[in-house]
């Protein structure tokens, strides 16, 4: 318990120090980002030509998003890196001489001694430390073309750091023992009229997890699910095809999921409250259609990998559960959570609730298990450096978005999304004036429908990728997770667009 007295007295020594910072900002010797209005686009010109114009006008951006792809491209290759990594340790191991006595090895078997090489190219392999890495370049380019103000005035006080702040907190409380036996015990009532097979497990969790996202947000959905996937179907070792296939649907599903209501989903909120949208107007526009995707793409994966499906056998200990929590504890857990949701856009407050929770969770601990912080705090790292990356990209896809109709727009959102976090794609489309509702709903349902095609189109998915990554020998690889998700996401786009 020494370790919460210490992450709370880091957490608050963090957040007061970015507030006295944030007190006396830099003055930058230009406005920056450059607002997307200031640029002399030519009249007419088509989306192409005024990309050329913003780039003749101001050479960073180009350079700005040539270090992005860069850093979209490193996270296809964090696979062969974490290969490299293990194939460089099991030389290292081989070659050390003399074998060190067995006092001398640590309680797992393994020498004290490391690869450094080994545990660089492991660094390198982590999906989610890529987009900080990058971050140390587009540092680079900022200092050189811009000055060393203008840098610290755009990391410091430009971007902003809200929504990986948050995640960090609700993944956090989301995957306490409290909230985690209170979501199998609903979906194991779901899951009981198929009998509790890991085939009932997979279609409930699957089914109302991401639907829960329209309520306790979705990064929330996503590690519940995650965790529960984890522990009622990717333990019973799956083909590689259906684990491909699952967190493809899982991360499809999700990012859908949220669009019962206003708050929840990240693009949606991008857009509620400049074009007045509220969960009545998204449960009419968007749930039904997020409904039937949801319910067609589990059942077209049921169908594909019915013979798999239905062979999963549950281990003969799983009915066996461990101690059950006090109502009350599970109660003020979900207060916590609550709390932690409604504050989502203010972080004194969810951070300040998140350390008293700390408090609480030392007061039960006899009702606790360890708080699994490593995974929350690497995806916010990543999406941090992603925020980052991704307030330098409107120059180029603000001018791609205002020039399209709405079926290219749907079609051009969803394939943007796979390459940008899909609440950035929703927010440039606030800035382009002229949207008609039309127009408006096609971009949103698109954002949303490939939110699901690569770990960066959706915030929530770094979350499920860092729980579930250990059930993949060299961790989750972005083509198998775009082809596992490709089907649920052409039957989403069916849903949206022609019913």
């Amino acid at each position: 318990m020494k370790r919460l007295h210490l992450l709370a007295a880091l957490a608050a020594s963090l957040f007061w120090a970015q507030a006295a910072f944030a007190a006396t900002p830099p003055a930058p010797a230009e406005p920056f980002p450059r607002e997307l209005s200031s640029y002399a686009d030519p009249a007419g010109a088509s989306a192409w030509a005024i990309m050329k114009s913003r780039a003749a006008a101001d050479p960073f951006y180009p350079v700005a998003t040539l270090i992005f792809a860069l850093a979209v491209l490193h996270t296809f290759a964090t696979a062969k890196l974490r290969h490299w990594a293990h194939v460089i340790e099991e030389r290292h191991l081989t070659r050390r001489q003399p074998r060190p006595p067995p006092t001398d090895r640590n309680n797992d078997g393994r020498p004290d001694e490391v690869s450094f090489w080994g545990q660089i190219l492991h660094f390198l392999g982590e999906v989610e430390a890529v987009f900080g890495l990058w971050v140390l370049a587009l540092l680079g380019a900022l200092v050189w073309f811009k000055g060393l103000d203008t840098a610290v005035y755009y990391l410091g006080h430009r971007v902003n750091y809200t929504e990986p702040m948050f995640v960090v907190v609700v993944m956090t409380l989301a995957s306490t023992r409290p909230v985690l036996l209170l979501a199998e015990r609903c979906m194991s009532a779901v899951a009981r009229l198929g009998g509790s097979r890991p085939v009932a497990w997979w279609l409930s969790i699957l089914t109302v997890a991401p639907l829960l996202g329209s309520f306790i947000t979705e990064p929330a959905a996503m590690t519940i699910a995650a965790l529960l996937l984890a522990k009622q179907f990717y333990a019973l070792n799956p083909g590689t095809r259906l684990k491909y296939a699952t967190i493809g649907l899982l991360f499809v599903n999700i990012s859908i999921g949220g669009t019962f209501t206003h708050f929840a989903a990240p693009p949606v909120l991008m857009v509620a409250e400049p074009w007045g949208w509220d969960t009545l107007y998204m449960i009419k526009n968007f749930g039904w259609h997020a409904l039937i995707g949801i319910f067609a793409s589990n059942a077209a994966y049921f169908l594909v990998f019915r013979r798999e499906l239905l062979a999963l056998q549950a281990p003969a200990q799983a009915a066996a559960e461990a101690a059950q929590v006090p109502a009350w504890v599970t109660l003020v857990h979900l207060l916590f959570l609550a709390f932690t949701v409604w504050g989502a856009h203010h972080p004194p407050l969810f951070i300040g609730g998140f350390l008293f929770y700390l408090a609480f969770a030392q007061a039960t601990a006899h009702h606790q298990e360890d708080l699994r912080l490593r995974s929350p705090m690497l995806v916010g790292f990543f999406l941090a450096g992603l925020v980052i990356h991704g307030g330098l990209q409107g120059w180029w896809i603000q001018p791609v978005l205002g020039s399209l109709g709405e079926m290219p727009l749907f079609i051009g959102a969803t394939i943007l999304t796979a390459f940008n976090d899909n609440a950035l794609i929703t927010y440039l489309a606030t800035l382009v004036p002229g949207f008609s509702e039309e127009l408006k709903f096609a971009v949103v349902s698109g954002a949303v429908t490939g939110g699901g095609l690569t770990v960066i189109a959706n915030a929530p998915n770094p979350a499920g990728q860092s729980i579930l990554q250990r059930f993949f020998p060299d961790g989750v690889s972005p083509l198998g997770l775009l082809l596992g998700a490709l089907l649920p996401t052409l039957l989403v786009a069916f849903s949206f667009m022609v019913l």
